[in-house]
């Protein structure tokens, strides 16, 4: 063994690690059989933007992780067969980037939520991009105008792109400069091809559209970090159905939703979940068109689902 080094993980496999570290090379690594006897519940003891400490082992150029750094943020959301577990799927990031299509396939508001309510819980900005704006009519673009209105009437930034007709893609290349991105999104939505756009030498795979189906192929089966030519990294996740909340209650979902923290200091009660309580400021708001009404039912949803 030489000595240790630190390194930043760019892709899990699940018992094999990529790991760069300051000088730029990269390291395919293996973790100590420690972790796992932690007692973590996590189903991935590292997530890809993780700081680990790794050395090198001499005969095969390959390392072992000894060590992860304390994460300054992360996002978390319920493992897809393990249900009492959690899936970490990434760590130390700047920002989430929502990906989502009205179109080819549709990506439904309250996936959408459930993303932003979790970057809220964790303290991490995050942004809409409406892409394939090119696919749609009159009808679709009212319900993107009525979308993009409420978002960004809730405090989020919101980008419409389309690859196909070059629309938004130097604002969307420009949020991702010198940032740690998390892009998140159904598959077929049009992540990998954005990336591309914004950097073609990383030349990533794109999936196209089930005819059949209407929905996308699964073209990433690793959550996979990139470093930008331009500056900055963009994590590429697996193209997410579902998103299952972690590590929220009752009382403290509506605190995650910007619109309703903004009111539910004014309710009657303390402990006001905002649906028959009387004297609710979140409900007054509702009524009065304040509030989007298919936000306040996404958080309705969110309320059963805990």
């Amino acid at each position: 063994m030489i000595k240790t080094r630190e390194g930043r993980v760019l892709k899990s496999t699940g018992s094999w690690y990529t790991v760069l570290d300051d000088t730029g090379y990269s390291f395919d690594c293996r973790l100590k059989g420690l972790f796992r006897s932690k007692g973590i519940r996590n189903t991935n003891p590292i997530a890809v933007g993780d700081i680990v400490d790794f050395s090198i082992i001499e005969n095969d150029g390959t390392g072992v992780i000894s060590a992860i750094h304390p994460r300054s943020n992360y996002i978390v959301r319920k493992a897809t067969k393990l249900s009492k577990a959690t899936h970490i799927i990434a760590a130390n990031i700047d920002q989430v980037v929502i990906i989502v299509s009205l179109k080819q396939p549709r990506t439904s508001t309250g996936f959408i939520d459930r993303l932003l309510t979790t970057a809220e819980a964790y303290h991490i900005r995050a942004v809409v991009v409406i892409n394939k704006c090119d696919l749609y009519d009159d009808k679709v673009n009212n319900t993107l105008n009525l979308i993009s209105d409420a978002y960004i009437q809730a405090g989020y930034l919101v980008l419409k792109t389309s690859v196909v007709e070059q629309t938004g893609l130097s604002e969307f290349k420009s949020l991702l400069k010198n940032k740690i991105t998390l892009l998140s999104g159904h598959s077929g939505v049009g992540k990998s091809a954005l990336i591309n756009t914004a950097d073609p030498e990383l030349n990533i795979k794109t999936g196209e559209i089930s005819e059949y189906h209407g929905k996308g192929t699964h073209t990433t089966t690793f959550a996979n970090m990139f470093q930008l030519q331009f500056g900055g990294f963009v994590i590429d996740t697996p193209g997410i159905k579902e998103f299952g909340l972690v590590e929220f209650n009752k009382v403290e979902l509506g605190q995650r939703f910007p619109e309703i923290r903004k009111y539910m200091h004014d309710c009657r009660f303390n402990n006001c979940k905002h649906t028959n309580e009387p004297g609710c400021a979140v409900k007054e708001a509702l009524n009065n068109g304040v509030i989007a009404r298919f936000r306040y039912e996404n958080y309705l949803n969110m309320l059963e689902s805990l």
